[in-house]
C-alpha cells in the first residue's frame, strides 16, 4: 500500500468518526429548536344555538285572591332560547338563556266570567355536560340557574280587587337529556329538560288586603321566602329538532306547574302546550384569532 492510499484511508476513517460523534449533538439541537417553535393550536369556536318558539294549548288558573273558582281556557306563548358552550370549558359546560311572554284567557265553568293573565319571564342557567361513550349521540346535563317571572291576572267581574299581581324569583335545579340520531337520511335532535325551583322569594298580599292598602303603606308580610313547603313549581320541556339544512324545524311540548299557599291564599297555574318553532346555530368566525380552517366547532346541543 502506497503512502497516498494510506493517507486517504486515514482521512476517511477520521471523517466517519467525527460524523458519528456529532450526529447525537445535531439531533438534540434539532429537537430543541423544534420544541422552541410553538405549534399553532386549533381555534375553538362555540356556535350559538338560537330558537324562536310559539306555544299554544290549554291553561287552568285558580287564584283565591280573586275568586275561589277554577278558570280554564287558552294559553299562548312566544319564547326565545339561547344555548352555547361555555368559554372556560366548552366540552364540559353549557349556558342557557330563556325569555318568554305568555297570555292566558280563561273562563269559569258556566262560561259567563272571564279572566286574563299576562306573564313575562327570564331565566339563566349553567349545566355540566357528560357524553355517554356507550351510546354515541347521547348527552346528559345537570346544573342550576335562576329565574324571574312576573305579571298580572285580571278578573273583570270583580269590583273591589280586579287584579292580582304575580312576582316570583327563584334558584333552580335543572337537568337535560339530548340525543342526536337519524331517521333515514333526516338528522334529528331529541331533548327533554326539567326545571325545578328549590328556593326563592315571591309576592303575595294578605287575605282580603287591597293594593290600595299596600300603596298607603301596609306592606308587612307581602314578601315571602319560597320553598317546597309553601310553593312548588316545575317545568317540563320536550322538543324534537328536524334538521332541514342550516335551519331546523322544532316541534314539542311544554308543561308548567306553579302552586303556592300563603296568607290563606291558594294559587294554582297549570299549562299544557304544543310547540312549533325554528332553531339553528350561528357562528361568527374571526380570522384575526387564528386559522379558521383548523377551527374546532363545539356545539351546545347538536
Amino acid at each position: 500500500m502506497t503512502a497516498a492510499v494510506w493517507n486517504r484511508a486515514v482521512v476517511k476513517c477520521a471523517v466517519a468518526v467525527l460524523i458519528a460523534l456529532l450526529r447525537p449533538v445535531a439531533a438534540r439541537a434539532e429537537g430543541v429548536y423544534a420544541d422552541s417553535v410553538p405549534a399553532v393550536a386549533a381555534v375553538v369556536e362555540r356556535p350559538v344555538n338560537s330558537s324562536f318558539m310559539f306555544d299554544a294549548g290549554g291553561a287552568q288558573i285558580l287564584d283565591t285572591y280573586l275568586t275561589p273558582i277554577k278558570y280554564s281556557g287558552l294559553n299562548l306563548r312566544i319564547g326565545y332560547e339561547r344555548l352555547q358552550a361555555m368559554k372556560f370549558n366548552p366540552h364540559g359546560w353549557v349556558s342557557q338563556i330563556e325569555a318568554g311572554v305568555e297570555y292566558q284567557k280563561v273562563h269559569n265553568a258556566p262560561g259567563n266570567h272571564t279572566m286574563h293573565s299576562l306573564m313575562c319571564e327570564f331565566q339563566w342557567g349553567m349545566m355540566h355536560r357528560w357524553r355517554i361513550d356507550c351510546m354515541p349521540g347521547l348527552q346528559l346535563m345537570a346544573g342550576g340557574g335562576t329565574r324571574f317571572r312576573g305579571g298580572v291576572i285580571y278578573n273583570a267581574s270583580n269590583s273591589n280587587n280586579p287584579v292580582s299581581a304575580k312576582i316570583h324569583w327563584s334558584v333552580n335545579l335543572q337537568g337535560m337529556a339530548v340525543y342526536n340520531m337519524r331517521v333515514g337520511r333526516l338528522p334529528l335532535t331529541l331533548r327533554y329538560q326539567v326545571t325545578l325551583p328549590v328556593l326563592g322569594a315571591f309576592f303575595s298580599p294578605e287575605y282580603g288586603q287591597s293594593f290600595y292598602e299596600i300603596y298607603l303603606g301596609d306592606r308587612g308580610g307581602i314578601v315571602h321566602c319560597g320553598w317546597w313547603g309553601n310553593r312548588f313549581d316545575m317545568r317540563n320541556l320536550l322538543t324534537v329538532d328536524l334538521h332541514l339544512g342550516h335551519t331546523s324545524l322544532r316541534i314539542g311540548y311544554r308543561g308548567q306547574i306553579e302552586t303556592s299557599y300563603v296568607n290563606n291564599l291558594n294559587y294554582h297555574f297549570f299549562t299544557h302546550s304544543a310547540i312549533i318553532g325554528v332553531s339553528g346555530e350561528w357562528l361568527s368566525l374571526r380570522p384575526g384569532k387564528g386559522d379558521v380552517e383548523r377551527a374546532r366547532i363545539i356545539s351546545a346541543l347538536y
